[in-house]
């Protein structure tokens, strides 16, 4: 009886102890040394998570900064993470441009109409897949605010069928834009707070037939603009940031008021003018 347990007990026992051993002896031969750098470098980013730094998240940009990648990428987290990535790292922090989101449409309830009511799942992605959505134009925003669910800083709020943006509030990490299924979001830099508050590609005679505040491609911004930042393209007024002075010569030139300075509040409805007469230079 005495042997019956005390040999299993015995032989269990070594045969524990032997693999304590080689996963002792392994663990030592395949360990992977980690940088004690990566928790400082990972602590001083925000964890949004969002990828605007070109990285799958913040772990991975933590670990791509230890291999030699710039330290001023992270947009959310902007000059603090920066300096105190680059004070870690031991080099120059650089320059980090500032990123704001810019809803471009402004077909709220008094500028444009629903088509049907979408009695589905109350979702941009979902209204979204009946007949391009609910509106009457089928590049405008849904209003079912995917992104303001979205937005890890509360910036966005959904009003008379329109998402808005809190400039004070945007930290610029894109995970807005990449939900909403019109792609109707851009992440923009601040610095340049002129921008076009449509997305429609309809030409100009159908956009002003269901859109109060559409743009109907009169290209009288094009022919105003003193630094050739601005054009029609698809039937639609498109800005080049990189030219942009954000002058507002395009705001005030604009006859259907498309164009807009981002840093004054928006319209609630906005009334139709009617563009001035093509003239010849």
């Amino acid at each position: 009886m005495f042997e019956t347990i005390i040999i299993p007990a015995l032989i269990f026992a070594g045969v524990g102890l032997l693999a304590g051993v080689l996963l002792t002896i392994f663990s030592k031969i395949f360990a992977v040394e980690t940088d004690e750098r990566f928790e400082p470098i990972n602590d001083a980013l925000p964890q949004a998570n969002c990828g605007a730094c070109g990285y799958a998240g913040c772990s991975d940009y933590a670990n791509a900064v230890l291999a030699g990648a710039e330290v001023n990428k992270c947009i959310p987290g902007g000059k603090k993470s920066a300096d105190a990535i680059a004070e870690i790292m031991g080099v120059a922090a650089g320059e980090v441009e500032s990123m704001v989101a810019f809803v471009r449409c402004d077909g709220s309830a008094g500028n444009t109409e629903a088509k049907y009511s979408f009695d589905g799942t109350q979702s941009c992605a979902a209204a979204n897949r009946f007949y391009n959505g609910s509106e009457v134009c089928k590049f405008s925003c849904l209003g079912f605010g995917d992104c303001a669910k979205a937005c890890p800083e509360d910036a966005i709020t959904v009003k008379d069928r329109l998402a808005r943006i809190d400039r004070a509030k945007c930290i610029g990490c894109g995970i807005c834009s990449k939900v909403c299924p019109d792609h109707l979001i851009v992440i923009k830099p601040r610095k340049n707070h002129v921008d076009v508050a449509c997305s429609s590609c309809a030409g100009g005679k159908e956009t002003r037939s269901i859109c109060k505040a559409g743009c109907i491609a009169c290209k009288i911004c094009e022919k105003k603009c003193p630094n050739d930042a601005i054009h029609v393209i698809d039937n639609v007024a498109r800005i080049d940031y990189e030219k942009c002075t954000s002058c507002g010569i395009c705001v005030a030139a604009c006859p259907r008021k498309v164009i807009r300075d981002c840093n004054q509040p928006m319209a609630e409805v906005k009334t139709e003018a009617e563009p001035e007469k093509k003239t010849e230079e």
